[in-house]
């Protein structure tokens, strides 16, 4: 199949060649050019034919996803489409990337109005799309549409929820979906594959070479080829778990939750990493984990940042106090003194507990690993970054790139709820033992 787009084509013509063609364009024509999609797009970017109900873009980043998306909306709209869903993982996304784009490939005798809060767009052919994000699916349930753009859609904190939401409202005339996402392995990516009325399309980073900053090919994607986050990221692949990780996609969505109970002791994990917070250095994990008044554990936020020490030490302090903490725990093997003394400079008033790694990070992990497999701990809401990371950990350490400080700081939280001042782990054949019960309640 050719992979070119006709402007590739006519650009790797010779200078003669290529004048001649357009030469024997008028100048409505060639101004007509900038808005001719089918001019522009490889042809694994344009609307696949036959009967379809969903088209799943999975594709790489830079591959051109959005620009795809966004030029689809307009043909469907100079087609008959009237009822439209513009869905994206945040309202900041649907606001800065989706609708800027739509209005990007637009011309202006086309273009529709917007207004914002709530977001709507109306084109002059009496078109209207409506915005929504992945943060609330309940927003989905009442309209019909006819046509839907979900823009990485394998990111959202509740995925299925969204997209089980949109299927409801996809009833006028013959609805289509287009899903244009980097992929996931999470389970909603793969039955929307598997379903009858999916066309699937890939691509890959590569693909839009040409249109990509020569800085971005040599720093990322040099970087990532061929690593096992760049066959994700930029070869668009579903990369399923590790064989042998501590944790799987189907252990944390079994038991995910949209909403905690009381909880009766509440902690923020703070996993130093010894940088400034520049841009080349590791996060530092910072994630908020409680014991519930039913004596389950759950996982309450992420806060992992990259700032400075006094920064990233508001931000634990900030969530010490949004989920009426009981305490902060940091490692105190690495950068522990130091952050004592910050999170001490920003509120000494907050209780403060250094733990000591004594072991290594994947015989940390295991303890509360089977705490998962138990299941007796949920996740409330979805931690897309955080859980990519928990998928590559194994009992012979961590196959990620650079160092998992969300999860280390995940299994101090756990750690600290859940087993802390109990007996140790017997020796259990290669099984790890978890104590039957936890006991306590917030004073």
């Amino acid at each position: 199949m050719l992979m070119q787009s006709p402007a590739q084509l006519l650009a790797s013509l010779s200078e003669q060649d290529r004048q001649a063609w357009l030469s024997q364009l008028s100048t409505d024509q060639l101004a007509a050019l900038r808005y001719n999609w089918e001019f522009w797009a490889r042809p694994t970017q344009l609307e696949p034919e036959g009967h379809w109900r969903t088209w799943l873009a999975l594709a790489g980043r830079g591959f051109g996803k959005t620009e795809l998306g966004a030029q689809w909306i307009r043909k469907r709209v100079k087609n008959g489409a009237k009822l439209i869903a513009l869905v994206a993982e945040t309202q900041k996304d649907l606001e800065e990337v989706m609708i800027p784009r739509i209005l990007t490939v637009t011309p202006a005798e086309e273009a529709p109005d917007v207004r914002y809060k709530p977001v709507r767009l109306r084109w002059p052919s009496g078109a209207v799309a409506y915005g929504y994000n992945g943060t609330e699916p309940d927003q989905l349930r009442g309209p019909e549409f006819d046509t839907a753009w979900v823009d990485e859609l394998a990111k959202y904190s509740k995925a299925r929820d969204t997209w089980d939401m949109l299927q409801f409202t996809m009833r006028k005339g013959n609805p289509r979906v287009l899903v244009t996402t980097t992929p996931r392995p999470i389970p909603i990516i793969k039955e929307i594959m598997a379903e009858p009325g999916t066309h699937l399309t890939r691509g890959k980073t590569m693909d839009n070479a040409d249109n990509l900053a020569p800085s971005f090919m040599e720093k990322v994607v040099s970087k990532y080829a061929g690593t096992r986050l760049g066959r994700q990221e930029l070869d668009g692949e579903i990369v399923d778990d590790v064989p042998g990780a501590l944790w799987t996609r189907e252990m944390l969505d079994a038991t995910r939750v949209e909403k905690a109970p009381q909880m009766a002791r509440v902690v923020v994990a703070i996993d130093p990493s010894g940088t400034d917070g520049d841009d080349e250095g590791d996060a530092i994990g910072i994630v908020v984990a409680g014991r519930g008044i039913d004596g389950r554990g759950y996982v309450l936020a992420d806060r992992t940042c990259k700032l400075t020490p006094e920064g990233w030490a508001r931000i634990a302090v900030t969530a010490y106090y949004e989920f009426e903490g009981d305490r902060i725990v940091a490692e105190k093997n690495f950068g522990g003194a130091m952050v004592k003394s910050v999170i001490r400079t920003a509120d000494a008033k907050v209780p403060y507990k250094e733990v000591t790694a004594s072991r290594g990070k994947a015989v940390r992990a295991e303890p509360v690993s089977a705490l998962y497999e138990q299941g007796r701990i949920s996740h409330v809401g979805g931690f897309a970054e955080m859980e990519d990371e928990m998928v590559l950990f194994t009992n012979g350490g961590y196959m990620g790139e650079k160092s998992p400080n969300r999860t280390d700081a995940l299994v101090w939280a756990l750690t600290e709820v859940m087993l802390a001042g109990q007996p140790p782990a017997r020796d259990t054949g290669g099984k790890v033992a978890i104590p039957s019960t936890v006991g306590g309640f917030r004073r």
